[in-house]
């Protein structure tokens, strides 16, 4: 017998974002450096960023050995919020927490694990 798996909601996925946060404090948030308002077409606040080389800039905080994204406030795993939303970069958007079939993304657990949370 196998289980069809219950895809989430939008709703479901962002309360339960909003209530971890533990992407953000394990992961370097990288991403091609024009997406920052260094250009005219970038939209991530370049002074919430770092320059990685030439090509690459990542969030600030996330390439520490403790990672957490300056964009993020609160607490983990209880209440938190991303401080620069509409205007995140690309590799945050993409970010997925489930696939299309509502599987959970293994990198989520893994954030969750780090932080003392239980897996989803």
């Amino acid at each position: 017998m196998s289980l069809n798996p219950i895809s989430p909601s939008l709703e479901s996925v962002e309360a339960l974002c909003q209530s971890c946060g533990a992407c953000c404090s394990t992961f370097r948030v990288s991403f091609y450096w024009a997406e920052t308002t260094a250009t005219s077409q970038g939209c991530v606040p370049v002074e919430m960023t770092e320059q990685m080389n030439l090509y690459r800039s990542c969030m600030k905080g996330t390439s520490s050995a403790t990672p957490r994204c300056a964009a993020l406030e609160g607490q983990i795993g209880q209440q938190v919020r991303c401080t620069i939303y509409e205007n995140r970069p690309s590799v945050c958007r993409e970010y997925q927490v489930f696939d299309s079939s509502g599987v959970i993304n293994p990198r989520c657990n893994e954030a969750r694990k780090k932080h003392g949370l239980t897996p989803l």
